[in-house]
């Protein structure tokens, strides 16, 4: 992976953020406008090292493993400028994520957590992003000592240790993402102004599962995050074929297809009356390198995708059919490790 990652040739502003966004979120308040951002930063610690099969965001990074604290706060400028140019009002959330872990002071140093957690006091909530491993109860107070509602999203893709080790090449376990959990649930407990809770992030069919098993591991995977203490929320992520990836490899030699919009539907059904908000936000849905159905249903089937994150209501399924259903159910019954994919 580190040489498939080599072959990157793009280079990126350190002044310029990654990406930028505006839309809604379901959250344990209820239903609000989010501002999401992608941090352009010197990139994931583990992801330089190899890093995980699927995740290409590697590629969008500064090169050198750094961005410097006054380059990071212009990168905020920027998004705030956007926002102002984009939304009657500033966005009562924000989402801030990174190519890595926003809580690795390696890739964002602790002055600059500090001075964004300033600069969005204002606001009601906030989301970082973390590998369990930088998730600590001090740094989490940089935001609840603001007034803000806190969450932690970790990357932990699947509950199933031998999924995430052997199929997304992810180093840490269950048990890891357990005791960042028991971190913030401490954090919570001596935050004075604000709650703190966990956002576990999962991935819907890394490489070398088969459409069935990818499905049985995310409905196992949600039930046992909705059993951890103070996760929340699982955003189930399907996916996509980016670029500089091990996915990406076996995608262009026939041995990987991303899973069905069905299969979304079908987890999201299946878990619906779990105690923890499920959602899901397939990227490049309809495309071949993002979650599609036939061409024919996908963007209806996305619509009732997002509707069901907004009213956690399975019956908006009910209201979609296409005859390329009983494809994907003869996938879902048929293909094996050993004939995937068995369709296009």
């Amino acid at each position: 992976m580190r040489e498939i990652r080599s072959r990157k040739d793009k280079s990126y502003d350190p002044t310029e953020p990654t990406r930028v966004w505006l839309d809604e979120d379901n959250t344990p308040d209820g239903i609000v406008r989010s501002l999401t951002i992608v941090l352009n930063t010197g990139g994931c610690r583990w992801a330089r090292a190899g890093g995980c099969t699927m995740c290409g965001y590697v590629a969008e990074s500064v090169e050198g493993g750094t961005v410097a604290h006054e380059d990071l706060l212009t990168q905020i400028d920027a998004t705030l400028e956007h926002e102002r140019d984009n939304a009657d009002e500033p966005a009562e959330q924000v989402k801030i994520y990174t190519s890595g872990s926003f809580l690795d002071e390696r890739e964002v140093p602790a002055e600059t957590r500090q001075a964004i957690a300033s600069a969005f006091a204002d606001r009601e909530r906030i989301v970082v992003e973390s590998l369990p491993d930088f998730v600590d109860r001090g740094k989490i107070a940089d935001f609840t000592d603001e007034g803000l509602e806190t969450d932690v999203a970790v990357g932990l893709e699947t509950a199933t240790d031998r999924v995430r080790r052997d199929c997304v090449n992810k180093y840490f376990e269950f048990a890891d993402f357990e005791e960042a959990a028991a971190e913030v649930r401490a954090a919570d407990a001596a935050a004075e102004d604000a709650s703190v809770g966990v956002k576990a992030y999962l991935l819907l069919k890394p490489p070398f599962l088969s459409e069935s098993e990818a499905i049985e591991d995310m409905k196992r995977s949600i039930r046992r995050c909705a059993g951890v203490d103070g996760c929340h929320t699982v955003s189930m992520n399907p996916t996509n074929v980016q670029k500089y990836t091990e996915v990406e490899q076996l995608y262009f030699e026939d041995g990987y297809r991303p899973p069905w919009l069905w299969s979304v539907a079908e987890v999201l059904e299946s878990t619906a009356d779990e105690d923890v908000i499920v959602v899901s936000d397939p990227v490049g849905h309809g495309s071949d390198r993002g979650p599609h159905n036939c061409g024919e249903c996908d963007d209806r089937v996305q619509k009732a995708i997002k509707d069901f994150n907004l009213r956690q209501d399975p019956s908006v399924f009910e209201q979609v059919s296409c005859e390329c259903e009983l494809t994907w159910e003869a996938v879902v019954e048929r293909e094996t490790g050993y004939n995937l994919p068995l369709a296009r």
